[in-house]
């Protein structure tokens, strides 16, 4: 049967008859409607004429209406909090957080949009500009001149007889993020990758490398060592804050006067070592410094085992306070490292006796 809508007067007309003696399921069966719709206009409108039951369900109607505009303004403080943390300026960034929105929480475009204040037409909007051959010019130039800056480029680009307008390579420069200076490598010379050479006799070959560490305030530390490549005597254990290349002259200056300038020193490419005041203090002396390959530890192989031993023994088994306490205890570990631990290439001989053997002519 098809369904019928009542208006007010109707509703009030039929209850006024039920209410003045007539069956309710003659007025039912004449006006088409069953006996619980009847006894509902009862329950709801009893007592009221065509007026009030007008205004009531304007009422209900006004309710419903507000509940509606209530949950989807809810809806919009949530989406709202959602992306209020997010900075966003350009519209195709606005775009962007509109299609993570709509992907994350489920909702039209058009509330995304009201919300996030895009306007429709750029969310529906796609570039038909292409900026592949910039991009690549300036990916080009930035990998060869990593230093220069947009001007240097665009004046290159200019002079390469490329017509772009220079907003527009901004524009790519800026969207590529050049505009923040690139890092580029140290250049070093290419070194020559040189075997470890076993040395007959003390005093021909040391080498040496630097070890990091911190105090239990955090407060960082650098901890410079020399050792002798043939009898693996800890020459120098010399614990600082900083060490310069200056301070590392000094250091040698001491080792020399104790035991004579070696023929060649074993070093890694730090700053220290490649500086001008080491360079110049081991060509002064005739001195032939040996750099390892970059990247290469293993090639230094004499000075990264002394320094496994040094930081067992030392470094991961103590906290250190202050420098003082580390420099006591790393004078202590050398000494003992010198005169008690046999070592296994000097037949078991403790570095100290192996550099009397060798003096003697005896040392294997």
């Amino acid at each position: 049967m098809k369904k019928q809508r009542f208006s007010e007067t109707q509703i009030a007309s039929i209850l006024k008859q039920y209410e003045g003696g007539r069956e309710a399921l003659e007025l039912c069966r004449e006006h088409g409607i069953s006996k619980a719709t009847l006894y509902n206009w009862r329950k709801k409108y009893a007592g009221m004429d065509s007026s009030h039951i007008r205004e009531l369900k304007a009422l209900q109607d006004e309710n419903r209406r507000l509940k509606q505009m209530y949950a989807e303004l809810m809806l919009d403080h949530q989406l709202a909090k959602h992306i209020i943390s997010k900075k966003v300026i350009k519209p195709c960034q606005k775009r962007e957080l509109a299609e993570s929105v709509i992907k994350e929480q489920s909702i039209s475009v058009g509330r995304a949009c009201r919300v996030i204040h895009l306007q429709r037409s750029l969310w529906y909007y796609r570039s038909g500009k292409d900026d592949s051959a910039i991009i690549d010019k300036l990916s080009s130039l930035a990998d060869r001149f990593p230093t220069r800056g947009f001007d240097k480029y665009y004046a290159i680009i200019r002079i390469e007889g490329n017509k772009w307008a220079r907003s527009r390579v901004l524009r790519v420069y800026r969207e590529m993020n050049l505009c923040r200076r690139r890092r580029h490598k140290k250049r070093l010379p290419s070194r020559i990758k040189e075997p470890l050479q076993k040395q007959l006799l003390p005093n021909q070959s040391y080498s040496m490398d630097f070890m990091s560490d911190s105090l239990v305030s955090g407060r960082k530390l650098r901890i410079f060592k020399v050792v002798d490549d043939c009898t693996r005597e800890s020459l120098a254990v010399w614990c600082d804050y900083s060490i310069t290349g200056q301070k590392v002259t000094e250091i040698l200056e001491q080792i020399t006067a104790e035991r004579g300038k070696p023929l060649q020193v074993r070093v890694d490419n730090g700053p220290e070592f490649t500086g001008k005041a080491f360079s110049e203090w081991c060509s002064d002396r005739s001195i032939i410094i040996k750099y390892i390959q970059p990247g290469k530890p293993m090639q230094n192989a004499y000075i990264e085992r002394l320094n496994r031993t040094y930081r067992e023994d030392v470094l991961d088994a103590y906290l250190f306070e202050s420098l003082e306490e580390l420099r006591i205890l790393s004078d202590e570990w050398q000494h003992g490292y010198n005169h008690l631990m046999p070592h296994q290439s000097l037949n078991n001989q403790t570095p100290a006796k192996a550099h009397q053997s060798a003096c003697r002519g005896h040392f294997i």
